[in-house]
């Protein structure tokens, strides 16, 4: 149970330290956003605003009193923060959680539709590349690993959308449906989703499953080494017991705290991938945050990302001792 509190304290800690990062950003910086957002005030109202009131607009949209002392403001920011308010959009006009949440469904679907894509084919692969190890088809398909692995995702974005957007027009290269389709669960705007997704999805998950397949040979061929294996094979025990009871469950088990944190990182993982596509997610609205110099917005998104993050990286650590139970002795050895 120790352990189990330290772990979340400490997430707990990672969070709280990121949200007051959040307010120096802001805050401190000179030259910052709140200086920038008091000039366009300015400008834009003239003389006929006054201090006092260009203060309580700033104040309404960064939840910061400008006009209060340096650790008064940081008190009701963080409270502002820890019950959901993340201030007024600057570009968008609007709350900061009224533009972020109705994004977050479709950064979920392209990230967790591209990790599951990657995951899936990358495993399999990477089993039977183990199994035909020093064969053409391992050693050509080690190298398409590697390669997919070092190559960026933004470079196969930029790819798709010149040749399957632009020169053949197979595929849309903006927008998360048809723009004449009424959003509901209907065949036709179903598809236009999956339809709109997909060149993002694939830009994804082609430049991961690399990864995932040379991570899943390394794993079984160190497995298929293991004396318990040879001990299987002369008890008479099936190839295909072997392969899925022994092989494929011992070699993935390392590569689940790397699939937790993957799964936290679906708020961030597609910044770039959304603005090539235009596709108005997250990462979408991060960079339009970025270069209007709205820090509400950015601030929010970035505090949602790492919110992600931090839960992904805690559930991997707290459940890993559960499905291998070799790595609980050292669990309960640190609780002490």
């Amino acid at each position: 149970m120790s352990y189990v509190l330290k772990r979340l304290g400490r997430s707990f800690l990672t969070i709280f330290v990121v949200v007051s990062a959040s307010f120096g950003l802001i805050r401190l910086l000179p030259g910052g956003p709140l200086d920038y957002l008091r000039a366009q005030m300015i400008q834009q109202g003239g003389s006929d605003l006054s201090t006092a009131e260009i203060n309580r607009r700033i104040a309404a949209q960064t939840n910061i009193a400008v006009d209060e002392p340096v650790y008064v403001q940081y008190i009701d920011y963080m409270t502002a923060i820890f019950r959901g308010d993340f201030g007024q959009s600057i570009w968008y006009d609007q709350s900061v959680a009224g533009v972020i949440g109705p994004a977050i469904p479709w950064t979920v679907f392209l990230t967790a539709t591209a990790l599951f894509l990657a995951f899936t084919v990358g495993v399999s692969l990477g089993a039977f590349m183990a199994y035909k190890e020093g064969s053409t088809f391992d050693v050509g398909s080690t190298g398409v690993g590697l390669v997919l692995n070092s190559t960026p995702g933004y470079v196969v974005a930029l790819l798709f959308i010149a040749f399957l957007g632009y020169r053949l027009q197979l595929f849309p290269t903006g927008g998360r449906y048809a723009s004449e389709l009424t959003p509901g669960l209907n065949v036709p705007f179903l598809a236009s989703v999956l339809y709109h997704g997909t060149l993002p999805i694939l830009s994804m998950a082609i430049v991961a499953f690399g990864g995932w397949a040379l991570s899943m040979r390394g794993n079984s061929i160190r497995v298929l080494g293991e004396d318990y294996l040879r001990v299987a094979r002369l008890r008479g025990l099936p190839t295909r017991r072997i392969a899925l009871r022994y092989v494929a469950r011992n070699a993935i088990l390392p590569m689940y705290t790397g699939l937790m944190i993957a799964i936290g990182t679906v708020f961030g993982g597609a910044v770039i991938i959304e603005n090539i596509f235009a596709y108005p997610g997250i990462g979408f609205y991060l960079i339009q945050a970025i270069n209007a110099r709205d820090s509400p917005l950015m601030m929010g998104a970035f505090i949602l990302i790492t919110v992600a993050m931090v839960i992904g990286i805690t559930v991997a650590d707290l459940t890993y001792g559960w499905l291998d139970p070799r790595a609980k002795g050292g669990a309960s050895r640190e609780s002490y």
